[in-house]
């Protein structure tokens, strides 16, 4: 969703329909196709030298000098330090990349009753953070809103480089056409609200919206543990359950950004009552919910307050009924991913959230499960990885958001 300031104002190239060419029907220049694919690998691959675009994308230095020299021009692009040709001598390469001192970008992850949010470098940077809380409880949307504002305004203060622009990772459905959240079922209040043209109309800069799974996994793929993979799926394991997935290098999303909502697929027709409102979603049997209810009828200690940590260390301890519930928790987690794997064979699976902090120990009982239930195939397995304690995949990929929407590129 992109909202005020309108493509094709001030300044923008008048779009020129090609002679002969029927209205309506969408069409780009090789030039531009060219672009997007340079600007696309340098994301997927990292810095390259002209050369080394000229053999990936099949065309000429000469194409691709016209292609890049504009954006060294414009500051989106800088030369590194000339690499060594080698024994075969000539002029040394010198890798292109995208200017750490180029637009700074807003990125807000937008959780029930939490907001964060950060100023991204085009290099996938952090430069500055800020949160709060407001109340997920409220009337309306308004303490969301307001909060996101102040916290944007912190990270990107007045004075320096005018943003190129805010993405917004969300904790539920959306709709990327209009900018308005769908249904966010652990903060009501939320559901219905227009948060990007707010926003925007907040802070005078374009706001794009998308699903928090499918941003995450932007984020993976760009700058974190999947760049470079051209199929993966990248799940979010805490109170709720969403996946991103990537297929043969594009995120995936249907029309008007639905899609991702993986946690409401059934995986028990007579199971528990969901959030929703249906019965048996994998979210009812394989999230943080779930373990606490688990952990209090098992008559584990601190069940109240269970987390994937907390079990494993128990487990440590030499609590057989904890080994047991760690068990079940990762046979819960493993029948969703191998329902995925049957379908869409991602292969590598990222898993990020609460989960995370169950270690190894959870990480290689998810793997055994997905691994003893997946049809056997000459592909092997699928790939269970956590992603790392540090990781911003979720900030990061929204301002992929806005990148992708700047630069034309495909997600």
């Amino acid at each position: 969703m992109q909202t005020s300031p309108k493509p094709g104002g001030a300044g923008a190239a008048p779009a020129v329909r090609p002679k002969g060419s029927s209205p309506g029907v969408a069409w780009v220049t090789a030039n531009e196709a060219n672009r997007v694919r340079v600007l696309q690998l340098l994301y997927d691959v990292g810095p390259l030298s002209r050369a080394d675009l000229a053999k990936l994308t099949g065309v000429t230095r000469t194409t691709i000098g016209s292609i890049v020299q504009p954006m060294i021009d414009n500051g989106v692009l800088v030369e590194g330090a000339p690499r060594s040709s080698g024994a075969v001598g000539g002029k040394p390469a010198r890798p292109l990349w995208f200017s750490r001192d180029g637009q700074p970008i807003g990125a807000v992850h937008l959780m029930p009753g939490r907001v964060q949010a950060a100023a991204v470098s085009p290099v996938g940077e952090v430069l500055a953070t800020s949160g709060g809380v407001f109340r997920a409880e409220a009337a309306n949307g308004s303490a969301a809103v307001d909060l996101v504002v102040d916290c944007l305004r912190r990270v990107l203060p007045p004075g320096g480089r005018r943003p190129l622009g805010v993405g917004v990772a969300i904790g539920g459905m959306v709709d990327t056409d209009s900018g308005t959240i769908v249904e966010a079922s652990l903060a009501p209040a939320l559901s219905g609200l227009p948060l990007a043209p707010l926003v925007s109309r907040r802070l005078g800069l374009p706001v794009h919206i998308d699903h928090h799974p499918r941003a995450q996994a932007l984020g993976d793929r760009w700058f974190g543990q999947a760049r470079g993979v051209r199929s993966f799926a990248s799940l979010y394991l805490a109170d709720v359950l969403g996946v991103g997935l990537v297929l043969d290098g594009v995120v995936q999303r249907g029309r008007s950004g639905a899609g991702g909502e993986i946690g409401h697929s059934v995986v028990a027709l007579d199971g528990d009552v969901c959030n929703c409102g249906r019965r048996g979603c994998w979210e009812t049997v394989a999230t943080g919910r779930w373990l606490r209810r688990e952990a209090a009828r098992r008559g584990l200690p601190g069940a109240d307050g269970m987390t994937p940590s907390r079990l494993t260390a128990l487990v440590g301890e030499g609590r057989p009924a904890a080994g047991e519930l760690l068990d079940r928790y990762a046979r819960n987690i493993a029948v969703g991913i191998v329902n995925l794997q049957h379908t869409l064979a991602p292969g590598l699976f990222l898993l990020h959230g609460d989960v995370v902090a169950g270690g190894e120990a959870l990480r290689e009982a998810i793997e055994r499960h997905v691994t003893a239930g997946v049809l056997p195939h000459p592909g092997g397995p699928p790939d269970i990885r956590f992603a790392r304690d540090d990781d911003h995949a979720t900030l990061l990929g929204a301002a992929g958001i806005v990148l992708s929407q700047s630069l034309g590129l495909v997600r």
